[in-house]
């Protein structure tokens, strides 16, 4: 993969993957990326994220999602994004999340590592 264009910074690139807007990130995924769902999994390669968060994404277009962002601190190639997350479904409450991801970015601008911890 070529060196991508600085559109977004590495900030908004993590706020938005964070927030489950997950397309937008696409373009700036490495491709040796990993995804460490800490408790649960961990996914490696491009491909296996961008066909994790579509499934999710599917998900999300079932129930109401309100995301809230309390923190994001970013320092050289690392963003860290905290808050919670709220899934609602008929009116009623399916979940609440509180999380925090860390991203860790190549020097191309690419997501190189993500690590999420998630409390339910």
């Amino acid at each position: 993969m070529t060196s991508v264009d600085p559109v977004l910074t590495q900030k908004q690139i993590a706020e938005s993957f964070s927030n489950g807007n997950f397309e937008t990130t696409f373009p700036f995924l490495a491709k040796t990326l990993e995804w460490n769902i800490v408790g649960d999994k961990t996914l490696v390669g491009r491909e296996a994220v961008i066909e994790e968060c579509k499934q999710v994404s599917n998900y999300f277009e079932t129930i109401t999602t309100k995301f809230t962002t309390l923190n994001v601190i970013s320092e050289k190639n690392c963003v860290a994004v905290n808050g919670t997350a709220e899934f609602i479904r008929n009116g009623e409450r399916l979940s609440f999340v509180s999380a925090s991801d860390v991203y860790t970015f190549n020097d191309k601008n690419e997501l190189q590592r993500i690590d999420s911890y998630c409390i339910k």
